[in-house]
């Protein structure tokens, strides 16, 4: 034996979890947003991050009603809270009780820096998004060939549209080679004309992590592309800049596969519901319009016109009490606060502390108001203020 003391797992954390919970009971953090997962239960998870490093964070859903504030990917917030350790993770998280913006973190500000610029010059201009192909008959994909977000768009080709030729094209979706890998990939898509309709997408992540898709050469080859490009980065809550340049974005990579997939059968039945709805809404319309022209004589129109009439006078009516109603109340309230007014002045005034028993003695000589016993002589004469009058009197003795 070493001699140094033995603890089980669950001692050295219930140790470690008086250190932190007794050291930190109250505790505000300032840090930028990432990884925000708001849960089904209603809760806020989240991790808070500067250049050197992180922690989690989670904010339960009796604090959430109190914010109006709603936290997003690359928000600088300031939160207030407690630490706590979950014994089962063996980890350390801030609990939040209340969340504060307190601006955007440094990514986030280039990425709205970089989305500005590229606006600017047009780059996500709704007149240069092409088409669709509304039934593609090939299709290339430029994603991780590992990733999530492959299975999920081949899972859904395959029970859409099997016949569906599909282009893999490998690149990296996150780290420091993605974004050239994925600009690499488009450019050989393009030169080669493989595909009908590019997908270029991944899975949800961090802001970090989807980085490569807001990469400027990938965006303005996006943009320039002349086969119609689908952006399907991450889920719904994501962005990135691929997603303005592209044609199309898809919240999800398999709804990017739906969206390339319309069966022949479902875009008949499509088109024959749209057909059924546009010869509805015109019964509808000229139904409605036949209505409106049996209404219109001269009886009803006058009916209509007076009663329009009456409703405004009764509008009137009503503003015109509340109008009055509050000045009157306001005219009391400023005549009050002017008698307090009034009253005060008057307390404090010279005047009236004589009248309240006090009187004022000055230097007859000088007139400077006498204050202490050091400024009195014998033989001295001084002046006595009085609510009515002043009368002098000669000093005889100290």
């Amino acid at each position: 034996m070493n001699g140094f003391p033995v603890y089980t797992v669950s001692d050295i954390t219930q140790l470690l979890k008086e250190i932190i919970e007794g050291a930190f009971p109250r505790l505000s953090i300032e840090g930028e947003i990432s990884n925000f997962r708001p849960a089904s239960t209603g809760h806020w998870y989240f991790t808070l991050k500067d250049s050197q490093a992180a922690i989690s964070a989670v904010m339960f859903k009796n604090r959430i009603f109190r914010t109006k504030l709603k936290p997003r990917e690359g928000m600088k917030v300031r939160v207030s809270g407690s630490l706590s350790l979950y014994a089962p993770r063996g980890s350390y998280q801030v609990i939040c009780e209340s969340i504060d913006e307190i601006g955007s973190g440094d990514i986030l500000q280039e990425l709205e820096e970089r989305k500005r610029r590229l606006a600017a010059e047009g780059l996500f201009d709704p007149e240069r998004k092409r088409p669709i192909p509304l039934i593609p008959k090939h299709v290339a994909v430029i994603t991780s060939p590992t990733g999530a977000a492959l299975r999920d768009i081949l899972q859904v080709i395959g029970r859409r549209n099997a016949g569906l030729t599909v282009s893999v094209l490998p690149a990296a979706v996150q780290g420091e080679a993605a974004a050239g890998q994925l600009t690499d990939m488009l450019s050989y898509a393009i030169d080669h004309q493989i595909g009908e309709v590019i997908i270029l997408g991944r899975g949800g992540g961090s802001v970090e992590d989807l980085l490569p898709f807001s990469d400027e050469l990938l965006v303005r080859l996006i943009a320039d592309s002349p086969i119609p490009v689908i952006s399907a980065v991450g889920h719904e809550i994501d962005w990135a800049l691929s997603d303005y340049a592209a044609d199309l974005r898809a919240p999800t990579p398999s709804a990017a596969a739906e969206l390339v997939t319309a069966e022949a059968g479902a875009v008949s039945e499509r088109v024959n519901t749209a057909a059924e709805q546009v010869i509805r809404e015109m019964h509808r319309k000229t139904e409605l319009l036949r209505m409106k022209l049996q209404m219109v004589n001269t009886e009803a129109m006058t009916e209509r016109i007076t009663r329009r009439i009456d409703e405004h006078h009764l509008q009137v009516h009503d503003h015109t009490t509340v109008i009055t109603e509050l000045i009157s109340t306001q005219r009391g309230e400023f005549r009050h606060r002017l008698e307090l007014a009034r009253r005060a002045i008057e307390l404090s005034s010279p005047k009236g502390l004589l009248e309240r028993g006090w009187s004022l003695t000055v230097d007859e000589r000088t007139g400077t108001p006498v204050t202490t016993i050091e400024q009195i002589t014998e033989g001295m004469r001084v002046r006595t203020h009085v609510t009515d009058g002043s009368f002098i009197s000669e000093v005889r003795e100290v």
